[in-house]
């Protein structure tokens, strides 16, 4: 006889609060709120993301515990392309009573798991009732007024600098809706794809670099959750400037051309999404120091330029067409 898993109804509110206070530092939580100290002199940088079953994630690709690594991970990306370091995040939970506590537990592991690699927490949030379940985390940094990274700060004469390869987390999202696709790949090319969509590493390692370039210069970028196009189209747009991309720079990564060919993987490559990597926005000596740091998946891909057409260079290594599409990529509505 196989054990009825316990419920979040039969444990009720009082109950799964009483659980989840377990994955929050104790001196934090169980008053009103949450009070964080902030470094003198800094600025407070606060976001939110929104994570719906169904929407976001789904049981057929995504363990509980990688569905808390990758809320957790989107919010410290958009921490880190702010030029923010993390203080806590909180969580407003809401799901069905029919949901099991041992799902929701392993959410808060996976949560936990990522945010102690980065040396932060969960310091609050809500649970209530709702026939979809969904994640809102609302996550705090802080950073010098001088280096917050800005998407409008983007100059003629600047260079694009990507912090790693793309299109990694679209080709995993294939792998585990469909095994049989990835017969072809290597063993490591295939964990890779995987690790990838359900683990992503949010760029916060990039910001010790970044903070030995002089406070004068104006850094430009964001992170490339929506895909590596919308990056470049947002930072162009909001500077007032356009941009010339080598496609002899855009590296694809061996697993995608064997998981989908050519011309798939260089559409992953721009509209992928998913993959958290930062587009950063920077004079040409900067960049090249940056990029020397950074892992060999780091790269100069193009230069910002008057004007605001965004183009796309095809090198001869490429045999398929790139172009930058505004219609592609992933939108809500």
């Amino acid at each position: 006889m196989i054990d009825e898993p316990l419920l979040v109804k039969d444990l009720g509110e009082h109950g799964l609060l009483k659980k989840l206070q377990s994955y929050c530092p104790r001196e934090i939580i169980g008053d009103d709120g949450a009070v964080l100290g902030i470094t003198p002199g800094k600025s407070l940088v606060v976001t939110t993301d929104v994570l719906v079953d169904g929407v976001h994630f789904s049981d057929r690709t995504t363990t509980a515990f990688d569905v808390g690594w990758r809320a957790a991970a989107a919010n410290l990306s958009d921490l880190a392309a702010m030029g923010a370091n993390p203080l806590g995040i909180t969580v407003g939970l809401s799901l069905p009573g029919e949901k099991a506590v041992d799902w929701v537990e392993k959410l808060y592991q996976g949560m936990k798991a990522c945010l102690e690699v980065y040396g932060t927490s969960i310091v609050g949030g809500d649970i209530c009732r709702s026939a979809v379940t969904s994640i809102a985390i609302t996550a705090f940094g802080e950073v010098l007024p001088t280096r917050i990274i800005r998407r409008s700060n983007a100059k003629p004469g600047d260079v694009i600098v990507i912090t790693g390869l793309h299109g990694l987390s679209r080709g995993g999202l294939e792998i585990l809706l469909d095994s049989s696709k990835s017969k072809n790949l290597e063993f490591q090319e295939r964990e890779r794809l995987i690790e990838a969509h359900q683990r992503p590493k949010p760029r916060l390692d990039v910001l010790p670099y970044l903070a030995q370039i002089p406070e004068n210069i104006a850094i430009s970028g964001m992170d490339s959750s929506d895909g590596l196009a919308d990056a470049i189209k947002q930072i162009c747009s909001y500077s007032g400037v356009g941009a010339t991309i080598n496609g002899e720079n855009l590296h694809i990564f061996s697993g995608l051309t064997k998981l989908a060919g050519l011309a798939k993987a260089g559409e992953w490559l721009l509209y992928g999404g998913e993959d958290f990597e930062l587009v950063l926005s920077l004079p040409l000596n900067f960049a090249l120091s940056l990029v020397e740091n950074l892992s060999f998946d780091a790269a100069i891909i193009g230069e910002i330029t008057q004007g605001c057409e965004i183009k796309i260079i095809n090198g001869k290594s490429h045999s398929f067409q790139l172009t930058l599409n505004e219609a592609q990529g992933f939108q809500h509505f």
